[in-house]
């Protein structure tokens, strides 16, 4: 049994997710059976390329250069989250996306893709990256995830308004299943129209905030000019792991071990890169740990997390 898990965030919250990795490595009796860490997703910042949420910050070469060090010699994949669906064919050259794809051009790593012009670009210039097809491309029918899964893909992300769709997830062949990775704790509304444009409207931010800070490195960036239908004003991005459970996009724990995984599925998303890093370690407990075990598996990760520097109370 594999239950492969992508993590959010190996730059913001890299203390939190190296310590995670350790833990799963030295406590495998905390966890459910199957665990593996699939990949830790997310970007270094200032990444232009970068889409779904905007990220930003400033990672120096010696950071970049030791995140990825650190989990790839634990064999953990870095995938990045090059999907902003606002790209033009100047944005290609970025230096600093670029040079991080040189760095991290391994073998081991990977890229999650929307955009047709920066998937070209990664396929002839960084070919050794495996990729995966967005969720941001909102595959919400049978038919487009079906059409998806025939295309040069490593993982295929499908649209969390399917996610318990079981009527529909029978008609994927079995051979399919294990390159289907579903979001499992979406935030955002089931069904939201408005979902496509919000990502859209993240692209442009991010673009809007790298140029800023090349201009401009010390003035504070103004999000709100570059939002006119006032997407960052939406209260489901808030929403803890409480509330998601509420959801009825939200993927529980015993049903990927109950429903998904007995039906061929293994590759599940857990979304977090603007969370607060103590939602995302509850989350890890939620979903990764066995129940019993949840509790000193949480102390034991915050124990070490204080010791390292990476959690305070002063």
């Amino acid at each position: 049994m594999r239950v492969r898990f992508h993590l959010p965030d190996f730059s913001g919250n890299f203390k939190l997710n190296l310590l995670f990795a350790e833990l799963l490595e030295r406590n495998p009796e905390f966890f459910r059976e199957g665990v593996e860490i699939a990949s830790f997703y997310g970007v270094f910042p200032p990444s232009i390329w970068n889409g779904g949420r905007t990220q930003g910050g400033v990672c120096d070469k010696n950071f970049v250069r030791g995140v990825i060090k650190a989990f790839n010699d634990k064999g953990i994949p870095l995938r990045f989250t090059f999907t902003n669906p606002a790209l033009e064919k100047k944005h290609l050259s970025d230096q600093f996306c670029n040079m991080v794809m040189a760095m991290a051009n391994n073998g081991l790593n990977e890229a999650i893709v929307m955009s047709p012009v920066l998937e070209d670009y990664i396929r002839h210039n960084y070919p050794d990256y495996k990729l995966t097809s967005s969720t941001c491309k909102r595959l919400n029918t049978i038919g487009g995830l079906l059409g998806e899964l025939k295309k040069d893909y490593h993982i295929v992300v499908m649209d969390y308004d399917l996610n318990n769709r079981f009527d529909l997830l029978e008609q994927i062949p079995m051979e399919d299943r294990p390159k289907i990775e579903f979001l499992s704790n979406a935030c955002c509304e089931p069904e939201c129209p408005r979902r496509s444009a919000h990502y859209h409207s993240i692209g442009v931010q991010q673009i809007a905030y790298n140029e800023h800070i090349k201009k401009y490195p010390n003035l504070p960036f103004d999000a709100a000019k570059y939002d006119p239908e006032h997407f960052r004003d939406c209260p489901y991005s808030q929403r803890g792991l409480f509330e998601i459970r509420k959801l009825r996009t939200h993927i529980s724990p015993d049903d990927i071990w109950e429903k998904y995984v007995p039906m061929g599925f293994e590759q599940f998303k857990i979304e977090g890169r603007t969370a607060s890093p103590i939602n995302v370690l509850e989350t890890y407990m939620y979903y990764m740990a066995k129940p019993e075990f949840r509790d000193e598996a949480r102390f034991t990760l915050l124990k070490a997390m204080e010791n390292s520097g990476a959690l305070t109370f002063k």
